[in-house]
């Protein structure tokens, strides 16, 4: 467990702290600021509490059923009724990082004492999270509007001490017992509170920021993998100039090209061409690199935009203005947070494509400028790569299919109460496998050019130094090079394992010094 804190305040948090949590157990702690936000917002929903009059969330029933005045005595059943019968979900459970990074982002709004939750329940959501306490969530049972509701209520469940929990040694056992073994005291929800807890865009958002994270490490890599391929395929730098990208000048486009100019420092390959015949362009897969790399990497900051917006706001219904009033509103619409997830699953596929096309100019001996058919060490006895392009190939269809937008469908739901909603849980569902991919996808190009790379450095021409540092942390990751057939399968896992990891990029920047 990492021993950084992360303090939840009343202004929202950060997606470095998102990450801290969800991914390295970063213990959690409330400021004052919080507390007292959450004391005074609750005596706001205790005074309305009081009063004859029916207020949504506090006194009625939810959805389609919020026209029912519920009186005194049944609102603490109201509450409790309204996370079990939401705890619905279906099918396999969903990862530990993101159920913490749910748990962790419902605390920031609950925080921001705009929820009027009281504040002992806002430290038992801290301290479940601090015991490493993980709710069992499960794939489907959220439509990204009124929040993520199935997601949520399985978590408040385990706030209550019911239903099943997994925990800190990975083993699931009922809620109950895993509070009861940490010292926590199961909570007993208030007017308003089971509503609160289960009404945001958490469970998308937490992915949307796990998946920038991911994404700016593979694009960064994808730079890399598509200056080495230039260099395998003795292609032309000169295609990188910033004069040529200042006049066109999207930023990202900017940024890739510089950070392959500077993989191919000093190469002895780049500008040759066989037989002396001098190409006038290399194909688009590796002279428009930039333009491909750069504009997923300005699609990456417009998501980053959208995050931090989302990520300092307080998103429930009704919410608690300082004013005192409870106001309904419609701000657990998942709308701009799936939009910017489908935006990502597109750029995603698009960049998985690029590479695709540059490892199979690099194993066909008609368009690899010299290299031996496949990559192989004696081609017909032996197949090389040719499987590993298949598998490649089988990754960048599932891209493409997972690049279909899930925010164009609507169900409606709640007797077309919520009669549109966003499917943004969908989107970052299928965005998380896309982002699984697309390691995969640029692992298999960073091993077939490395291999190239190799190929022609025993023909006597001398590779970037950055080059030759990126093999050489590969192969000592357990990728081998170039020889005869062996069992291929382990090899493109380590190399997997070193592009997710960040190897990759750590294995450059000592030559290149920092990449963006």
């Amino acid at each position: 467990m990492d021993m950084h804190t992360v303090v939840v305040g009343t202004s929202g948090t950060t997606a470095e702290d998102v990450v801290a949590v969800a991914r390295h157990g970063a213990r959690v702690e409330l400021s004052t600021a919080a507390v007292d936000a959450l004391a005074a917002s609750r005596l706001i929903v205790d005074a309305l509490a009081a009063k004859p009059e029916p207020v949504y969330g506090v006194s009625t029933g939810f959805g389609a059923l919020a026209s029912r005045h519920i009186s005194t005595e049944l609102r603490a059943q109201l509450q409790r009724n309204i996370v079990r019968s939401h705890a619905a979900g279906m099918g396999p459970r969903v990862e530990r990082e993101v159920v913490r990074a749910l748990m962790f982002l419902r605390l920031k709004t609950v925080a921001s004492g705009h929820t009027g939750v009281r504040p002992e329940v806002a430290q038992t959501m801290a301290d479940v999270l601090n015991a490493g306490i993980t709710p069992v969530v499960h794939e489907y049972g959220s439509l990204g509007c009124s929040g993520d509701l199935a997601p949520l209520s399985h978590c408040a469940l385990t706030l209550m001490g019911e239903g099943d929990a997994e925990g800190p040694d990975g083993t699931v056992r009922p809620a109950g017992e895993l509070l009861a073994a940490h010292g926590i005291t199961p909570v007993e929800l208030r007017e308003k509170e089971g509503l609160a807890l289960l009404n945001g865009t958490d469970g998308m958002l937490g992915m949307l920021v796990m998946a920038l994270a991911d994404l700016r490490n593979l694009y960064t890599s994808a730079d890399i993998t598509a200056a080495l391929s230039l260099e395998a395929l003795l292609g032309t730098d000169k295609v990188l100039a910033p004069e040529l990208h200042a006049i066109r000048p999207h930023p990202g486009q900017g940024v890739s090209a510089d950070n392959m100019l500077r993989v191919l420092a000093g190469s002895g390959l780049t500008g040759h061409h066989q037989d002396d015949a001098p190409r006038v362009q290399d194909a688009y897969s590796v002279r428009c690199a930039p333009q491909v790399n750069g504009a997923g990497r300005d699609t990456l900051d417009y998501a980053a935009v959208v995050a931090g917006r989302e990520l300092a706001s307080s998103v429930d219904n009704p919410v608690v203005l300082p004013d005192g009033r409870v106001e309904s509103n419609g701000n657990f619409h998942g709308a701009p947070v799936a939009y910017v997830l489908d935006f990502l699953a597109i750029v995603a596929a698009d960049l998985g494509s690029i590479c695709e096309r540059r490892t199979d100019r690099l194993l066909d001996k008609n368009r690899s400028h010299g290299l031996p058919p496949f990559l192989a060490d004696d081609a017909g006895v032996d197949s090389g790569l040719m499987i590993a392009q298949y598998t490649q190939a089988a990754l960048v269809s599932e891209m493409k299919r997972l690049a279909v937008p899930a925010s164009a469908d609507s169900i409606p739901s709640s007797a077309m109460q919520e009669d549109h909603v966003s499917m943004g849980w969908s989107a970052a569902r299928k965005l998380r496998t896309a982002v699984d991919n697309l390691a995969r996808i640029v692992a298999v190009e960073l091993y077939a050019a490395t291999r190239a790379v190799e190929l022609r450095a025993a023909e006597g021409l001398v590779p970037a130094p950055a080059s030759q540092a990126a093999v050489a942390a590969l192969r000592g990751a357990g990728a081998e090079g170039p020889g005869p057939d062996r069992f291929l399968a382990p090899d493109l896992a380590a190399a997997d394992t070193f592009v997710r990891e960040g190897r990759l990029v750590a294995a450059v920047e000592p030559v290149t010094g920092p990449l963006a």
